[in-house]
């Protein structure tokens, strides 16, 4: 399974810069279904035993995963709205975070009805670079006081700190695939 995800990253990935791999083909604006429910298996295989009451992402490219692992887990997604302004909401929790990618500030937004302090949550992405959308759902997550058992990441960009700082947390990530440098033009894949 993460090898036939590395061959199509091969494939499909475009290399824009030595920091950003763009991924439309796969995960961000064409999705494969066959191989999203075999991610979806895998990451429901590493936590199958933890008790997992959500799935968590953060809208829109991690969704599809997100759903394969809740489908495959038997448990509600649930996905925290990104906004462009904040509007004061009582039933929701806000967190402000910046998009690498984008370039721009978002507010990442979750009701507070779908999360409470019984979960035991699992956050699906698929990419984490610098982490700061982690981190802010990471926030929220603690401000509902669930339990953050851990997060599952398609491709985790090493050459970036957002995997290793949320590591350092004691926070429990698994990532399918490891990126470790986009330099000359070239995927290099880590261990």
């Amino acid at each position: 399974m993460m090898e036939l995800l590395k061959q199509r990253i091969i494939e499909e990935g475009v290399i824009l810069s030595d920091q950003v791999l763009k991924l439309d083909g796969l995960l961000n604006h064409q999705v494969d279904p066959q191989l999203t429910m075999e991610m979806g298996r895998e990451f429901a295989a590493r936590f199958k035993e933890s008790g997992i009451t959500r799935v968590l992402t953060v809208e829109s490219s991690g969704i599809a995963v997100a759903f394969a692992t809740a489908y495959e887990l038997g448990v509600p997604l649930v996905f925290a709205r990104r906004k462009k302004t904040l509007l004061a909401d009582e039933d929701a929790y806000c967190e402000r975070v910046p998009s690498f990618t984008k370039g721009i500030v978002t507010d990442i937004m979750l009701s507070r009805q779908y999360l409470n302090s019984e979960d035991r949550v699992l956050f699906i992405d698929d990419i984490i670079a610098n982490g700061d959308a982690a981190r802010g759902l990471i926030k929220i997550i603690e401000r509902s006081g669930a339990e953050l058992i851990g997060l599952g990441i398609v491709i985790e960009k090493c050459f970036q700190a957002g995997a290793r700082t949320i590591r350092e947390q004691g926070i429990t990530l698994e990532s399918l695939v490891k990126i470790e440098s986009l330099t000359n033009g070239t995927i290099t894949f880590g261990e």
